[in-house]
């Protein structure tokens, strides 16, 4: 698929900034100001889409990614990426991504909200993709501005909303997102202005709708130790309702392109930021205990040609080795388009993937260890956890491009799930954690729901942060222009989002 219209070339160039640590905006400007309530609601689903797609692959990804382990700062001091590492996130560098979300990709999603009130497929679309967004930052920040968020002129200094009452909010906007796209007419339709699930309405609404109702499980299922009525929801969703992702072109991801301005912003950030980012011995290490045959696809052997793979231990003191570790590879980063020997050129056209096929197949899993229905499962494999739990690593291996036959052997030796249910759940999301190489924030709160993988304090982790943060700080830039902003969390990072439990 290509880009079909100028106006996304010149949105997808305004928003690189989105994808590096250079300042974007005036953050002595309100946020949650929308400056322009006459903008047409097509511009505007662009607009949302791109930042959201840029988002996915920059500041709250790599912040995520290094908390978990997937990705290393440690060996490349003194970087921003070796302070992230070792838990020094600080608000001032959380100004931009705050920004972004909640002046960019909040207002104008809100903005197709107010004024498509007779073009019910775009306001599904925008209330699909408000619910995620939303999710993410509920996920990372607590509580947040919700009900007096994006009120134009209203309120430019909204109130904090209690994270528990935010989240059934989303899953009302989910199911009402799908009523709007099975409306019978809608007086503007998306077309190629919409980046994501491309092609004729018509063709790509049963994937907007699959995307809806995913992410609803996605919500339910975080929400497993606190809320008592997440079973009988989840079970009166999977029976009742649907259709969910059913193949790997379902996942929800963003395509990006081999031009300029068009890369995607991983491999934009390799790029523009050489020898910040390493594999870390955590994911590499449970990889190369199974020798996981994603690992040629995610990360570059060392020393090359060897087929072994080494990351960044956390407990070892920080080095400066520059390359000497495994990096970031195909399938983040596009195909190799030039260099016999690392350091490779990539073409950057790795998609963002954002909620994948394989994420909803372990949810399903792992709902089902705990009760939930497991019918419906769209492969061979049997409905149950375990056939769930096999589903997921087979569309992950299928997403990253494993031979069937490797796959499969794969499976054999590791797709069973065994021993108590705390034991099995270990399983699930170990497997999920690989994964979603890539997925902004989800494997960060798979591990605050439920302790998954194991992860071991890097060896010079800041001072006075004892334990992996639990949220992150508000940005500066609330702290000093909405009073209603909360006080600053403590320095420990340990509080907690309301399902942390």
């Amino acid at each position: 698929m290509k880009l079909r219209s100028f106006k996304i070339l010149v949105v997808f160039s305004g928003l690189i900034a989105i994808s590096s640590c250079k300042k974007m905006m005036d953050i002595n400007k309100n946020p949650d100001a929308i400056p322009d309530s006459n903008s047409p609601i097509a511009q505007l689903l662009t607009s949302a889409q791109v930042n959201l797609a840029f988002e996915g692959g920059s500041d709250l990804y790599r912040y995520t990614t290094l908390i978990m382990q997937q990705m290393s700062g440690n060996a490349s001091q003194p970087n921003q990426t070796y302070e992230y590492y070792r838990y020094n996130v600080t608000g001032s560098d959380e100004n931009n991504v705050w920004g972004s979300i909640f002046a960019s990709t909040l207002n104008d999603l809100q903005l197709i909200i107010n004024q498509g009130t007779a073009s019910p497929y775009y306001t599904g679309i925008a209330k699909i993709l408000k619910a995620y967004e939303y999710s993410l930052v509920v996920d990372t920040w607590g509580d947040v501005p919700y009900s007096e968020a994006q009120l134009l002129s209203a309120n430019t200094q909204p109130k904090y909303d209690d994270d528990a009452t935010i989240y059934p909010k989303l899953i009302g906007l989910l199911s009402d997102a799908v009523n709007d796209l099975n409306a019978s007419s809608s007086a503007l339709t998306p077309g190629s202005n919409s980046i994501m699930y491309t092609g004729t309405f018509a063709t790509v609404k049963t994937n907007w709708i699959k995307l809806a109702n995913t992410l609803r499980l996605r919500l339910l299922l975080h929400t497993r130790k606190v809320d008592p009525t997440w079973l009988t929801n989840f079970n009166a969703l999977v029976t009742a309702a649907g259709p969910f992702f059913t193949a790997n072109a379902d996942g929800f991801s963003s395509p990006f392109f081999n031009l300029a301005n068009q890369r995607n912003p991983i491999s934009q950030f390799e790029v523009s930021r050489a020898n910040y980012l390493y594999a870390d011995q955590q994911m590499v290490g449970m990889m190369n205990a199974k020798a996981d045959p994603r690992r040629p696809f995610y990360f570059t052997d060392f020393p090359f040609g060897s087929g072994s793979y080494l990351g960044v231990a956390a407990a070892t003191p920080p080095v400066n080795a520059n390359s000497n570790y495994s990096r970031i590879h195909t399938f983040l980063r596009g195909a190799v388009t030039a260099g016999a020997v690392p350091p490779f050129t990539y073409s950057g056209a790795a998609p963002q993937r954002m909620l994948p096929f394989a994420e909803y197949c372990f949810i399903r899993a792992e709902a089902a260890l705990y009760g939930a229905s497991a019918a419906g499962n769209p492969t061979a494999y049997a409905s149950t956890a375990d056939g769930w739990f096999k589903a997921g690593i087979a569309a992950s291996m299928d997403e990253t491009g494993v031979a069937a036959a490797t796959r499969d052997a794969y499976i054999t030796t590791n797709g069973t799930l065994a021993g108590t249910v705390d034991q099995q759940l270990k399983q699930i999301i170990e497997e999920k954690y690989i994964a979603l190489f890539g997925v902004s924030v989800e494997p960060w709160t798979d591990y605050r729901r439920t302790g998954y993988p194991a992860l071991t304090l890097p060896a010079n982790a800041f001072p006075g942060v004892s334990a992996v943060p639990r949220s992150l700080f508000y940005p500066q830039s609330e702290i000093d222009l909405n009073p209603n902003c909360p006080a600053q969390k403590p320095a420990n990072l340990q509080s907690k989002v309301f399902w942390d439990n």
